[in-house]
């Protein structure tokens, strides 16, 4: 339930207001519009006294939220988030790109890819240092040693690092180690750990899950701002279909219909979606046309040896191509490309 309130209500009536309604056993989150303010009402709302609450002089309307997702809903916060990193914006009328390995591999190859990345507009450093497998003898990354060489790599280059958890015994490592904790496909819906990164105040950016439905999406979103921590970037990273050509289905689809759900920003990882690296190139360009507010692309010095994701990673010489023309679409967008 949303509760919009009149224009220009003193804060005293308003507090009062919030007083009535949370003794009514409801959590109530207050946005600041230009306009007006919205007080949007979470928890079981079915027995509450809708009329009491309309019948207050400061309230201009009341809405009922279809949607099982609330925190995250646009009717809670009509404008759409921006969050800041290390002085860094990704969301509403910014583009941001995240760039690096699939997996850190050594300290010489994570810091020579991040000084490259770096000098052609990438504004985060990717790496992992722990890899989710679906095969347990394949690479599982460097674990602590990994994380040691992305701070290295931060250090030398000033890139704020992306890096993926795993587990929730990891959490406090990673919030004094990493700017943005990755969630994977397969934890979206770990809801264990959503909700202990819920109550962190790191930037969390959550993958869609491999079959994941958008309001499942949405929901597992909802995980973590439920706790109380509201910076979460969604990443569409394709979804698993009948088809076995590319490695997943890329739906560029679900941006928009993000953007008409949900105030969250949403980027796109062309890598994953595709699992090939000659299509990153024209999925990177589709999604920015398609509405995203960023990128994550995986770079590789030596794809063909990469202990990780080689065939869908591209070069340094490719991404620097890559990204003089995602600039000049993101001009053409109207937005701006952070760096």
């Amino acid at each position: 339930m949303v509760v919009v309130l009149k224009p220009n209500v003193p804060v005293e009536k308003r507090n009062e207001l919030i007083r009535e309604i949370e003794s009514m056993g409801v959590r109530v989150q207050v946005t600041e519009g230009v306009d007006v303010s919205i007080l949007g009402l979470v928890g079981d709302t079915t027995n509450l006294n809708k009329y009491r609450i309309a019948s207050n002089e400061i309230v201009a309307n009341i809405l009922r939220v279809q949607e099982p997702f609330k925190k995250a809903n646009k009717m809670f916060k009509p404008d759409n988030t921006i969050i800041e990193v290390s002085g860094r914006k990704i969301g509403e009328g910014y583009f941001t790109v995240i760039t690096g390995p699939c997996s850190v591999e050594s300290e010489d190859q994570i810091e020579g890819i991040a000084k490259v990345v770096k000098e052609n507009k990438a504004a985060f450093l990717r790496g992992g240092a722990y890899k989710p497998r679906t095969s347990p003898y394949a690479f599982q990354g460097l674990g602590l040693e990994g994380l040691e060489y992305l701070k290295h790599a931060k250090t030398h280059t000033g890139l704020p690092i992306v890096s993926e958890i795993m587990s929730v015994d990891m959490v406090q490592r990673f919030v004094d180690d990493v700017d943005i904790i990755q969630v994977g496909a397969r934890n979206m819906q770990n809801f264990v750990l959503l909700k202990e990164l819920g109550k962190t105040n790191k930037p969390i950016l959550l993958k869609r899950g491999l079959a994941a439905t958008i309001e499942e999406w949405l929901m597992s979103a909802e995980y973590i701002m439920s706790e109380g921590n509201d910076q979460v970037i969604l990443c569409e990273r394709g979804i698993r279909t009948f088809e076995t050509y590319t490695r997943n289905t890329l739906d560029l689809s679900s941006i928009p219909a993000i953007k008409k759900l949900s105030h969250l920003p949403v980027i796109v990882d062309p890598s994953h979606a595709t699992g090939k690296a000659w299509m990153v190139e024209s999925m990177s360009k589709a999604a920015v046309v398609a509405g995203g507010d960023g990128l994550i692309i995986e770079v590789h010095n030596n794809p063909a040896c990469a202990l990780c994701d080689g065939q869908q990673s591209i070069t340094p010489d490719e991404y620097s191509v890559l990204m003089k023309k995602i600039e000049k679409l993101v001009e053409f967008e109207g937005k701006t490309l952070v760096c």
